[in-house]
């Protein structure tokens, strides 16, 4: 199995997480996403289309390190 070519970081201390995209065998940091709304504009400027609904498919993202959808610091 491969991992999800979608990872979304734990939360920073200050709140946000980091997103990254895998690509081509070479990862790109997208942003620092503080909603849902923030990774699906990261997304569709990385040029996936229609991001919403891949935010909850384990094939597409991994929410590394805190609750999925969860932007806050812990």
């Amino acid at each position: 199995m491969t991992s999800p070519p979608i990872v979304i970081f734990r939360p920073s201390p200050s709140g946000g997480r980091r997103v990254t995209v895998q690509r081509d065998g070479r990862v790109q940091i997208l942003g620092l996403a503080h909603s849902d709304h923030d990774v699906i504009v990261f997304l569709e400027g990385a040029g996936l289309e229609d991001p919403e609904r891949i935010l909850d498919s384990p094939e597409w993202v991994e929410w590394r390190g805190g609750r999925a959808h969860r932007y806050e610091a812990a």
